[in-house]
């Protein structure tokens, strides 16, 4: 009752075209959700993109560098609605999209995340200087979003942001990598925590999931999986 009085009072707007959802109770308009791309398999086995065929294991950028990481979980390919979606998000405001992307993301991904079983989940921190621009990090509600709903605990103190970077869609990715050199360090985690899923909204070329990956096997996890809502397609 008290949600139904909410979306009475405050109607749900679609995460895609920002207008208020019909039907009504839903979280995504019918025709809205048709302009978002879901990765289909075959996928690269590291980083969760799509790959011209099921022979190919891994992508070409995941056949060039050592990853930290065992698995990247990839929810929707970047397209042009999903990046409008993620930058509402993100300067706009409208984090109640994420209860869409973290009801979809539990929908397609929890046998995958019941098989590894992680301890915890860590959202890929912000810089508090961004954080207190923005009012959230967009990436610890994500992961508080599937946490709720699988039952996973989330530590957004797993992981902290030591220096505020350039945005990394400015960059290339030689660039990607010194940007994010240093720019996460240790956090607090469980005595517990030997698999974590590290939560983020948008995957390119890895360089943080592989620098928060790094940090996190620094502090002596063993297995460290990803969970992104978005991936860039491979050029």
């Amino acid at each position: 009752m008290k949600d139904y009085m909410i979306n009475l009072l405050f109607p749900r707007r679609c995460p895609v075209c920002g207008e208020i959802v019909q039907p009504f109770g839903q979280l995504i308009c019918p025709g809205c959700v048709k302009e978002l791309s879901p990765v289909q398999p075959p996928v690269c086995k590291k980083c969760g993109k799509e790959v011209e065929s099921s022979t190919i294991e891994y992508c070409y950028d995941c056949t060039r560098h050592t990853r930290a990481f065992r698995q990247n979980f990839a929810l929707l390919n970047y397209n042009e609605a999903a990046s409008r979606s993620m930058s509402a998000i993100k300067y706009k405001g409208r984090r109640e999209y994420l209860d869409f992307y973290s009801q979809a993301a539990c929908r397609r991904f929890q046998r995958a995340i019941r098989r590894i079983s992680p301890d915890v989940m860590v959202p890929v921190p912000i810089h508090r200087s961004r954080r207190r621009v923005r009012g959230f990090n967009q990436a610890e509600l994500l992961a508080r979003g599937i946490g709720r709903q699988l039952g996973i605990p989330v530590c957004p103190k797993g992981l902290q942001r030591a220096k505020k970077t350039l945005p990394q869609k400015e960059l290339n990715p030689q660039e990607r990598l010194k940007n994010l050199q240093q720019a996460f360090v240790p956090g607090v985690l469980p005595r517990e925590a030997r698999t974590v899923l590290l939560v983020d909204d948008i995957y390119t070329t890895g360089s943080t999931m592989e620098a928060c990956a790094c940090a996190l096997k620094s502090m002596g996890v063993e297995n460290v999986y990803g969970l992104t809502l978005c991936v860039g397609r491979n050029s």
